[in-house]
């Protein structure tokens, strides 16, 4: 055989193994720092990451939300917690269905021990949701939660229901219809976060919470900021451990032929005097 038609199909098997070898590295390093984690607080740590990944051998870019499959393995992660043990969930994602938030969020709010939910970066619209059941919210300076306001489809559940409000004399049935659907999912979402945090903040301010974060106030990507979310009476504060930072580090983001963010991973210090060795980005 040629030597170099032998040398290509060397170059092939090698580059479909690589990425399933480098993918089975990261999730045993990822297994490690959770353990070390979980030994450290003495918890039962679950992680619920979304990122953009892609396909190892097909290579096209992969969205990732809150679905059927990541509540039931959640579920079964605080199931198998006793009752005794804290939890600490690790949140990182866009959002996702509502029946799959609400599974997870009334999962939490049910477990016995302390439940802490930790917001690197981002946990919005179902992810929120989440985080509404959790006895402690401990995010980044800069993390953002957002609002919970149900989506029908394409639209805004209460963008419909303003569209209908406006008079039109050829209005057609569908437009009803999903007028109907977005009366009660708002009501239903309305209800749910009023449940997850009544026990914590009352009948009168629990009600005000739920309806601020459902009513569709806000556009669905609003930022809810540290500073905001403590003012509405959520239990957040600041202050993630840098192990999480690290962690996340473990979760790449889909490859791009050009990084659209570079920096150099040191503290800048004027006139470049040297103040000791450099410590690793903790940024993920």
């Amino acid at each position: 055989m040629d030597p170099i038609f032998q040398l290509f199909w060397l170059f092939l098997i090698i580059s479909s193994v690589a990425p399933l070898f480098q993918q089975q590295m990261l999730t045993y390093e990822r297994m490690k720092r959770l353990m070390l984690f979980g030994k450290k607080r003495n918890s039962q740590v679950i992680t619920l990451i979304h990122r953009q990944e892609t396909m190892s051998f097909l290579g096209f870019p992969l969205l990732r939300f809150i679905d059927i499959e990541d509540s039931e393995r959640v579920l079964r992660a605080i199931r198998l917690t006793p009752p005794d043990m804290a939890i600490d969930l690790i949140l990182h994602t866009p959002g996702g269905l509502v029946l799959a938030a609400g599974q997870i969020a009334h999962a939490l709010a049910q477990h016995p021990g302390k439940v802490t939910v930790f917001v690197p970066h981002y946990a919005m619209s179902g992810g929120t949701l989440i985080a509404l059941a959790a006895d402690e919210v401990i995010m980044d300076e800069n993390a953002v939660l957002g609002p919970v306001d149900p989506q029908l489809g394409e639209y805004p559940a209460a963008s419909i229901l303003a569209a209908l409000r406006t008079p039109n004399p050829n209005r057609d049935d569908r437009t009803l219809i999903l007028a109907d659907i977005a009366e009660k999912a708002i009501r239903q979402v309305e209800e749910t976060v009023y449940r997850l945090v009544s026990p914590r903040l009352g009948e009168e301010r629990g009600r005000t919470l739920a309806r601020t974060l459902s009513e569709g106030r806000w556009t669905h990507d609003y930022p809810i900021t540290v500073a905001e979310a403590q003012e509405m009476g959520l239990p957040v504060r600041t202050g993630i451990p840098e192990e999480i930072y690290e962690l996340m580090a473990l979760y790449p983001q889909a490859h791009q032929r050009r990084p659209s963010v570079e920096y150099v991973p040191v503290p800048f210090h004027p006139g470049g005097q040297d103040h000791g060795p450099a410590r690793t980005n903790r940024k993920s």
